[in-house]
């Protein structure tokens, strides 16, 4: 079954949106096309890589993703195709596809330059149309990724898809803020294993300059409400919320600022 999601920052009142879908049947007519969303922010790939690496571990097996979250469209940032265990990224070489790609086994990357698969005329600002689109409907014509270009290993990985550690600390940062107040940062559930982190504990965190200590919860209803704490949300990540109230407003977070993680 041929299933192709598109995820971009074009909004929904202009034509870009429709001609990726035009150009996707025009090769594939049988393919099955899923909007993750085209409302995330202009030009934000973090935003974009976080949407991207939550909605996609729940597509079937075999499902191609295109991505186009791309301020430097027309620059020498390469169009890639990247490979893992369960599904193909299409997308710009500028990290965005990265953060959901680690997450399901990175096989192979292949920067997209075979023109036999892409559009006859190539623009320089609407690469989602005429690269990133065919390259993920002719996937499904029976074509193998190999064909697309050759094989890289230099792609772009951004500090935010994978935080470090140092002597049981994990250094990581705001990945995203929900509609909720939910802090969620980019340390998942892998990276507190390997500090011995699990449900129950106490977690030291630091925000901007503040040391704060959170209960590592699992559902919002262990605390009173307008308590704060830790949860591993719905996608795997850990949170900082507050029950029924609004974490990033309580501690005055925003997207990108630092956090730091550690067993109390």
């Amino acid at each position: 079954m041929a299933i192709i999601s598109l995820l971009s920052d074009f909004g929904l009142k202009d034509p870009y949106v429709a001609e990726m879908k035009a150009v996707i049947l025009s090769v594939c007519p049988e393919a099955r096309i899923v909007d993750i969303s085209h409302e995330i922010e202009k030009f934000d790939i973090r935003i974009g890589a976080f949407v991207l690496a939550s909605a996609a571990p729940f597509f079937p097996k075999g499902t191609a993703h295109v991505a186009v979250v791309d301020p430097g469209v027309g620059t020498k940032r390469r169009p890639i195709l990247v490979v893992t265990e369960r599904a193909f990224y299409v997308g710009p070489d500028n990290g965005l596809l990265m953060l959901a790609a680690q997450r399901l086994g990175i096989s192979h990357v292949y920067h997209v330059t075979n023109r036999k698969f892409l559009l006859s005329r190539i623009s320089k600002t609407f690469h989602g149309r005429d690269i990133f689109a065919p390259t993920a409907a002719y996937l499904f014509e029976g074509h193998a990724p190999s064909e697309f270009g050759s094989e890289i290993d230099d792609y772009v990985v951004p500090r935010f898809a994978k935080p470090s550690l140092s002597r049981s600390v994990l250094f990581g940062e705001v990945l995203y803020i929900d509609d909720f107040g939910n802090v969620i940062t980019n340390v998942s559930v892998k990276e507190l294993e390997k500090i011995c982190i699990k449900n129950g504990d106490i977690l030291r965190i630091k925000l901007k300059e503040d040391m704060i200590s959170l209960k590592l919860c699992t559902a919002y209803g262990e605390v009173k409400a307008k308590q704060p704490m830790a949860i591993i949300g719905s996608h795997g990540f850990l949170e900082i919320s507050v029950n029924q109230g609004n974490a990033a407003r309580r501690f005055e977070v925003e997207v990108r600022e630092p956090v730091e993680v550690s067993l109390s």
